[in-house]
């Protein structure tokens, strides 16, 4: 096996199961149970291109990054986007009771949600700080970006394909107060500096 396949290999799996139980995949899971998959999707992998992209060029300088803010910057967005979560489906309970539907402004918002939810809550992450080792130790930017991408967007794939079927076998008002209160959990976890 040429070095080069073996190195996109390795980068690969390490990204992947260091992803695979990360809260970026619950996150994930939780929000395509609320959004269609594909803008889940686009925005999860745009947030991980980022990522990836700075992980690789920029590396160096995240062990510089005050984490403490980072993480508590991403529990305290986890916790309004759990607000966000619970006045929305409270909203739809009360148009559905007065016989009419709220208008559905901005197509973009499940796009934006995961893709700033991700970004956020990525940053100096396990899998952002294993590309930045894997980058440092073989120098090879394009390989390791890719391999790097690569492995979060199947984690990605999974995550999405789980949470939309979960979204279509349960109730949606139950799926929705579920996801806002795992978006709470994650955000005082974030907070206190348990997980991230």
């Amino acid at each position: 096996m040429p070095g080069w396949l073996t190195l996109f290999a390795t980068v690969f799996a390490v990204v992947f199961l260091v992803e695979l139980p990360d809260k970026t995949a619950l996150t994930t899971v939780v929000l395509a149970t609320r959004y269609k998959p594909l803008p889940v999707f686009l925005g999860v992998a745009l947030a991980f291109v980022i990522q990836s992209l700075v992980a690789v060029f920029a590396g160096s300088l995240i062990a510089f990054l005050p984490h403490q803010a980072v993480r508590i910057g991403a529990g305290l967005l986890f916790i309004i986007l759990a607000g966000v979560v619970v006045w929305r489906t409270r909203r739809q309970a009360t148009a559905e009771k007065e016989g009419r539907l709220p208008e559905d402004r901005g197509r973009g918002r499940p796009f934006l949600t995961a893709f700033s939810m991700i970004l956020l809550a990525e940053w100096g992450d396990l899998s952002q700080l294993a590309t930045v080792a894997f980058q440092a130790r073989y120098n090879q930017a394009v390989l390791i970006f890719t391999s790097a991408t690569l492995a979060c967007w199947a984690v990605t794939a999974l995550a999405v394909g789980i949470g939309n079927r979960l979204g279509s076998l349960l109730p949606e008002r139950p799926v929705q107060y579920a996801a806002a209160a795992l978006m709470v959990i994650i955000g005082v976890i974030l907070i206190s500096g348990r997980l991230g």
